[in-house]
């Protein structure tokens, strides 16, 4: 293949530099590797290689492999046309091998990587440390364990069985692949004296790939251990990883005690973990404050502050930080525009969830299938199901994920009908198998629907046709669905004979039921049963409260609240929002902090005066 210069690439080559060029070979190497390095000259890069392919000196192997490298360092250049480049060096050796294997790697082919270290072999070429770990890094992208195998037994053939290099890059190849073992014997043979941090990082990020999360921690214990390895950033933020997923707040606090006894600086990298570290286990203040204390906050911080609102239903909290990330003037990404339209879905601020919908537009924020998911599911939650199903139809790469919000939103609105075709739909034409949400989402649709014989269908058709265990969830939407249709006996007997010990989910479920349709005695079991498996919550007392008031059992309404009294169980305050203008405000019962509470107060009063007004009563009875 002939070797085409782009155009673009071909500035004027100016006098001084031809006259160089056409100097002794030794001058001209000297030069063009020096030419390469300065930024200013940079873009007469072409001419050094077109005079080095026309004047022969590109069959130096020096040169053609620093030419090689400098086009695959060149954004302008396609890999393309320096693989193009590389068939054309008549003695290629292993260095500009590597430099291609470098690239192949990184790349969206790592494929071509083995490809190229197979050519290798087969010219029984002398491959060095630089060599293995490229191929074994796209044997771990590819996952390709057996591939993998065969470098590893070809490394240690070549006596890199203790090279750091290449012993790094087989742990992370075993962890890629899945074969945790084989990364852990390749770890228990290296020596001490050769293990350096990546060695350690490699494995605490193996760990947490593959879910082991206690191994995580158990390794970065050991590294502290080793007075040898000093750990870096990559330590602790892995290390903060594996906190957070596992809830070890007191550990994350001793590692935040690292930090500062190392003197690190806490920039994004580190600030972003310690955030996400603290929300995940509970503690919105301290990751606030190291939040605030960040000096330059970049997308990742916000979100992850962001994210741990929307984690603990601090909603309002969420929104509010979006708002402060706007006026900083930080651009967001699309996370985070998941986690907004999520806490807007939740609040039902549908003005604002539909800013954040046309923001993402104008601003260019890549519309994944994570952002329009959340779109989809903050439109269903706002009531505005007509456009929920616009996002939906509109993606062309549906996951599970959508068509279960999707059914969801449908059953929430009362669109059962719709939410069970939608279903079928599913089933007959998309090649997405639906999960555990999916169902809970079609028996949701079946209990407001008031179908009973469909959502025991749909059951039956997970568990047996799918092969799906059903959660205690599942088993709470049937209850639910025998309650609405006031078949109370039969849900009682059903909770007697379910093969999961029932939560407090479901026995209110039963509650509801006993209490809408006048069986007191049902719902006194049902209260009974709430009470003992959360003895500090109010729910179930008034609940049972509001069953006796129905059947105007007085005085044992008024003994269910004394008791509570006695027991110093206290009512939550009723909590409402309200959306004006894009702003979320919050009232509590006797709430006496809103920032307008004096005009509402006299809103309400003159409301009031109207309202008691004869002038009101007799415009009412004429209508």
């Amino acid at each position: 293949m002939l070797l085409s210069i782009p155009s673009k690439l071909k500035p004027p080559i100016p006098k001084i530099l031809i006259s160089i060029l056409l100097t002794s070979q030794t001058t001209y190497h000297t030069f063009s590797l020096s030419l390469l390095q300065t930024h200013k000259l940079f873009n007469h890069f072409t001419q050094i290689l077109c005079h080095a392919l026309t004047s022969g000196y590109f069959t130096n192997p020096y040169i053609s492999s620093q030419l090689l490298n400098h086009c695959l360092s060149n954004p302008d250049f396609t890999l393309t046309f320096s693989h193009t480049l590389f068939s054309q060096i008549p003695n290629q050796n292993v260095h500009s091998c590597n430099f291609l294997l470098r690239a192949y790697s990184h790349s969206t082919f790592p494929e071509q990587a083995i490809s190229l270290y197979n050519q290798m072999m087969r010219k029984s070429m002398i491959l060095d440390n630089f060599t293995f770990p490229f191929v074994l890094k796209a044997c771990g992208r590819l996952n390709s364990f057996h591939k993998g195998v065969e470098v590893h037994c070809v490394s240690l053939k070549m006596g890199f069985g203790f090279d750091v290099f290449v012993q790094n890059a087989l742990v992370y190849m075993y962890f890629q692949c899945g074969v945790i073992e084989f990364a852990q014997k390749v770890f228990e043979y290296m020596p001490d004296s050769v293990r350096d941090v990546v060695t350690w990082n490699s494995m605490i990020s193996g760990y947490l790939q593959c879910g082991f999360c206690h191994q995580a921690v158990k390794m970065f214990g050991k590294l502290l251990l080793r007075s040898g390895v000093r750990l870096n950033d990559v330590s602790i933020v892995s290390a903060l990883t594996a906190c957070a997923r596992t809830g070890l707040l007191d550990l994350g606090k001793k590692i935040h005690g690292l930090i500062v006894v190392y003197g690190l600086v806490i920039d994004v990298f580190l600030g972003s973990s310690l955030v996400d570290m603290y929300t995940k286990c509970g503690r919105l203040e301290d990751a606030r404050k190291v939040f605030d204390r960040l000096l330059d906050k970049n997308a990742v911080c916000w979100t992850s502050m962001i994210a741990g609102y929307l984690q603990s239903d601090m909603f309002k909290e969420a929104i509010e930080l979006f708002r402060e990330m706007q006026m900083a003037g930080v651009k967001a990404e699309p996370a985070t525009i998941a986690c907004v339209a999520s806490a807007c879905g939740h609040l039902g601020a549908l003005v604002l969830g539909r800013w954040v919908h046309n923001y993402c537009e104008k601003s260019g924020i890549e519309m994944n299938l994570v952002v329009k998911n959340s779109l989809i599911d903050m439109y269903s939650k706002c009531g505005l199901v007509d456009k929920a199903l616009e996002v939906f139809y509109l993606l062309s790469n549906k996951d599970v994920y959508s068509w279960s919000m999707m059914i969801s939103g449908l059953a929430m609105n009362a669109r059962s009908d719709e939410a069970l075709q939608l279903f079928s739909l599913m089933e007959g034409s998309s090649g997405v198998r639906p999960n555990g949400v999916t169902f809970l989402g079609i028996l949701s649709a079946c209990s407001h629907g008031g179908c009973v014989g469909d959502g025991f269908y749909y059951f039956e058709k997970m568990t047996g046709q799918y092969k799906l265990s059903p959660g205690v969830e599942h088993y709470g939407c049937l209850v639910d669905l025998l309650g609405r249709a006031n078949l109370v006996v039969e849900a009682m007997e059903f909770i007697r004979y379910m093969p999961t010990q029932p939560d407090a989910i479901i026995w209110r479920s039963l509650l509801f039921a006993g209490s809408r349709h006048g069986n007191v005695e049902l719902a006194e079991v049902a209260a009974k049963k709430i009470s003992e498996l959360e003895p500090e919550k109010c729910g179930a007392h008034v609940l049972l409260s509001n069953a006796y008031a129905s059947a105007s059992r007085w005085k044992d309404v008024r003994m269910v609240r004394r008791n509570m009294g006695a027991e110093g169980i206290q009512k939550q305050p009723g909590c409402s929002f309200i959306e004006i203008d894009g702003s979320v405000h919050e009232f509590l019962v006797a709430d006496s902090v809103h920032c307008q509470i004096d005009v509402i107060c006299n809103t309400l009063q003159a409301m009031n005066v109207v309202l008691k007004s004869r002038v009101f009563e007799l415009d009412f009875l004429d209508y």
